[in-house]
């Protein structure tokens, strides 16, 4: 049975073997693949896709 680790040790030993599988720049090209952004992205899209139409139909309505 393997030995209880802590997170630290298991993020320390997962980024040796990143580091030395990848290449330290593909290390970090896949550690940023991981972002989780921020945000409320639904409601943003809202948002800005009711900007988006409404611009649209006052653009069709002037060349009308």
């Amino acid at each position: 049975m393997s030995e209880v680790r802590t997170i630290s040790e298991i993020r320390k030993i997962g980024i040796k073997a990143l580091a030395q599988s990848l290449g330290p720049i593909g290390m970090v090209r896949f550690l940023q693949s991981f972002e989780l952004g921020y945000g409320d992205y639904t409601k943003e899209r809202h948002e800005w896709l009711e900007e988006n139409i409404d611009k649209i139909a006052r653009e069709i309505k002037k060349r009308r």
